[in-house]
């Protein structure tokens, strides 16, 4: 038996249009995972303190288990599974690993989430690679391989970002 606050949400995940019967206080990155099998995105503190729960809401970064999967609706909510479909992901996802950007890879997924944000729009971070990944705990790699990798694939568009 359904509780009564449970509701059919709709979200849109990765371009597609994706049902949900849940509470819509339940976090996002809880939808995400459990209910709708996406498992790249992490859970780690679930206060927003680490994140590596971070999903793309409407191009933004946001620690989705902050977010209420209520809110989402209307939005277009991308995940590690999305964005690892285009051919420019791999790129930075292959710097990642060359630049030693990536280690235990628990956080991984969340960071390379915010550093596909900072090269769609580094205004959004002061044009600053370390500024973006203020909000991502990595206690493996020092940040150092992950801003040369964004830094890589910048340079690779020809020193555009």
């Amino acid at each position: 038996m359904k509780a009564e606050q449970d509701r059919l949400i709709q979200l849109t995940i990765n371009g597609r249009e994706r049902s949900w019967a849940g509470d819509e206080a339940a976090s996002l990155a809880d939808v995400i995972r459990e209910g709708q099998g996406l498992t790249g995105t992490k859970i780690g503190c679930r206060t927003g303190e680490c994140g590596a729960c971070t999903v793309l809401l409407d191009g933004q970064p946001v620690v989705s288990c902050l977010v209420p999967a209520g809110s989402a609706q209307g939005q277009s909510i991308e995940t590690i599974e999305g964005l690892s479909q285009r051919e420019e992901f791999q790129t930075l996802a292959g710097l990642m690993l060359e630049e030693g950007g990536v280690q235990c890879g628990f956080c991984t997924p969340g960071v390379m989430v915010t550093v596909w944000a900072y090269l769609q729009n580094p205004a959004l971070f002061g044009g600053d690679a370390g500024a973006a990944l203020k909000n991502n705990l990595c206690r493996c790699t020092g940040y150092l391989g992950i801003i040369t990798a964004a830094e890589r694939v910048i340079a690779l568009r020809g020193g555009r970002p």
